[in-house]
């Protein structure tokens, strides 16, 4: 199931606003815990943003429970690689005040493993996804 990304494309200034599907706050936190990164403010978080340019992304699932999001979605940064990533959103008056995104490349299950795992056809598809 691919969902749709669209907030309302007149609020939306950014791409996790988009991916969220919610806006952000001015002083929100966006936390990069595989690089040790942390992004501070809508405004830096856009800057950053804009520097990925031929980006492709599609959502696989959205959750909201109360005031936290969490997205599962998938991106290629150009190169032909596709990541699954999730992104966990933190509200405060219906704005997000803390992103933290967590990104992985897929890899192919390992020899031993099968027998004992089931496949699953993980969307979209490196075909499927959306420039930005």
């Amino acid at each position: 199931m691919i969902a749709d990304c669209s907030m309302k494309q007149s609020k939306a200034e950014t791409r996790v606003e988009r991916l969220l599907g919610a806006p952000l706050a001015d002083d929100a936190v966006r936390r990069w815990p595989q690089s040790g990164e942390i992004l501070r403010g809508k405004a830096r978080i856009a800057e950053v943003e804009s520097h990925f340019q031929g980006l492709r992304l599609g959502v696989t699932r959205r959750h909201a429970c109360g005031d936290v999001i969490v997205v599962e979605w998938n991106t290629n940064y150009g190169d032909g690689r596709v990541y699954r990533n999730v992104s966990i959103g933190e509200l405060k008056h219906g704005k997000v005040v803390r992103v933290t995104d967590y990104w992985g490349e897929p890899f192919a299950r390992p020899d031993w493993r099968r027998g004992l795992s089931d496949s699953e056809d993980v969307r979209p598809h490196a075909d499927e996804l959306t420039e930005e």
